[in-house]
């Protein structure tokens, strides 16, 4: 490193091609440090890095922010109705399997729920826990149809061990292999210079980035050649957390056609008050690409959260040909707008976090469009209100996989809202039920406060539960709520 920058140096104010320079030299620094064992992986790491840091330079000099007034509706074309695809014969069912590869995105932790280690080995329904309830649906589908359907794991570095220990548990019963996504350097924000100084330095210097890394890790593991070669043509990807996202043998089939010309697909579902946020579909410019909040301009984010303007939001679960994949990686083509994470750690250091989101990867492949699906594709786990609603009797489990209880009278989910104080941790969640309520023909339930729950209580309509401050609320055992308010205290004991 130069003299005339050193490490505090600030480049925020220099030209990109100055500024990409320097921080070019800081990540030679960090591979020079590589153990021999480590050091090429960790070139091609740090070479990604480095393109994604060079397109952010270049979006702050041009301001790549959204023309809004450029935004177009995606043409019928590219966004399919689920009800318009052909149903897939069961006789075809075993060879299509075989051309399919099942990803998973494995990277989190369970942390927002008050959980150690990975998100996915949180226990979510009969003592199963993501991987286990994932594996189950590969296992099924492959004995139902005599397919040898694999489990690939992108794990990032924060749950890559934890995972990998428990892997014996699976092995002979599925396929299954994992990955390490990258892992990037956070960058200062005062500075834009990369806040670790050597490639061993705390865990609190790096980040994984996002799964729109997906591609490049995913072709860096030696998997996606190896798949290819097998003769495998797709790869469905999704969030582990999400159990709607089961292999679906009607969008495989359409994608494997002889006349499909598509490379990429991405499902979608119809925007409800609880997506506001999520992204969506739109055309701009002439190229079908994902619109997320982060890129929209301040006075236009409510036009993006009206869901009578944008009527569906990405649900994560995509294909794609695993050909495709490889050419535009190979090519380095692979084009996808930055996040831009700003985080405050716990030393007070701010930093900065270059994101990309797997969907935003859309625009790159021929043919892409996205399918309208049911919602019932799209069951993500991210709080103790969606946990209560998968382990009710809203939902039956057949091989793993969730399906909507036939008894519910309405097609869409209870909204469910839980207070954060007494039930954000899953632990502390669990203590305050003796047993799941009777959710079948509930509309809406917010809790607030210190309440618990008995057992065999049903709630139906729209329940609220409020407990004030220093109140208790105990549903009492064999409780039936219907459209009912129950605020102040409300304890009942045994005498």
């Amino acid at each position: 490193m130069s003299e005339l920058h050193g490490k505090n140096e600030s480049v925020v104010t220099l030209d990109t091609d100055t500024a990409l320079r320097i921080v070019k030299g800081d990540l030679a620094s960090l591979v020079a440090g590589a153990k021999p064992e480590e050091k090429e992986a960790t070139e091609q790491c740090m070479l990604c890095f480095e393109k994604l840091f060079h397109q952010f330079l270049l979006d702050r000099k041009l301001g790549n922010m959204i023309v809004w007034d450029n935004i177009q509706p995606p043409p019928t074309s590219a966004l399919k109705e689920y009800s318009t695809i052909p149903q897939v014969a069961a006789d075809n069912a075993k060879s299509l399997l075989d051309k399919l590869v099942v990803l998973k995105l494995n990277g989190g932790l369970g942390t927002t729920m008050g959980c150690v280690g990975p998100k996915s080995l949180i226990s979510v329904r009969n003592d199963k826990n993501f991987l286990d309830l994932n594996v189950m649906q590969i296992e099924h589908i492959n004995k139902l149809y005599g397919s040898h359907v694999p489990l690939v794991l992108m794990n990032s570095f924060n749950t890559h061990a934890d995972t990998k220990k428990i892997e014996h548990k699976y092995s002979s019963r599925v396929d299954l292999y994992m990955f390490e996504q990258s892992c990037y350097p956070r960058v200062l924000k005062e500075t834009l210079r990369p806040y670790p100084d050597t490639l061993h330095a705390d865990q609190s210097c790096w980040y994984p980035p996002g799964h729109g890394d997906v591609y490049e890790s995913f072709k860096r593991s030696g998997l996606l050649e190896k798949f290819i070669k097998e003769g495998k043509e797709l790869v469905f990807i999704s969030n582990i957390d999400n159990l709607g996202a089961t292999i679906d043998l009607n969008i495989l089939g359409s994608l494997l056609s002889a006349d499909s010309q598509c490379e990429f697909v991405m499902e979608v579902t119809a925007k409800t008050r609880s997506d506001i946020k999520g992204g969506t579909l739109i055309q701009y410019n002439n190229s079908l690409r994902l619109l997320e909040i982060a890129e929209v301009p301040k006075e236009h984010e409510d036009d993006f959260k009206a869901i009578t303007k944008f009527k569906v939001f990405n649900t994560n679960n995509l294909w794609a040909r695993l050909t495709a994949i490889d050419r535009v990686v190979r090519e380095s083509s692979l084009s996808m707008s930055i996040i831009v994470n700003k985080k405050t750690l716990d030393n007070g250091i701010n930093v900065i976090q270059l994101e990309t989101a797997a969907g935003a990867a859309i625009q790159n492949f021929k043919g892409a469009m996205g399918i309208n699906v049911s919602r019932c594709r799209f069951l993500p786990v991210k709080t103790t209100s969606d946990l209560l609603v998968i382990m009710s009797n809203l939902f039956m489990l057949h091989g793993g996989n969730m399906a909507l209880n036939p008894a519910r009278l309405y097609p869409n989910l209870p909204l469910v809202k839980l207070g954060d104080q007494h039930f954000r941790k899953v632990q502390d969640f669990l203590r305050r039920f003796e047993a799941v309520p009777d959710l079948l023909e509930l509309d809406h339930l917010t809790v607030s406060g210190d309440v618990t729950f008995g057992k065999n209580v049903s709630l139906k309509g729209t329940v609220i539960i409020i407990a004030n401050h220093g109140d208790r609320i105990d549903i009492p055992a064999g409780a039936a709520l219907e459209n009912k308010i129950v605020s102040g205290n409300l304890r009942i004991l045994d005498h």
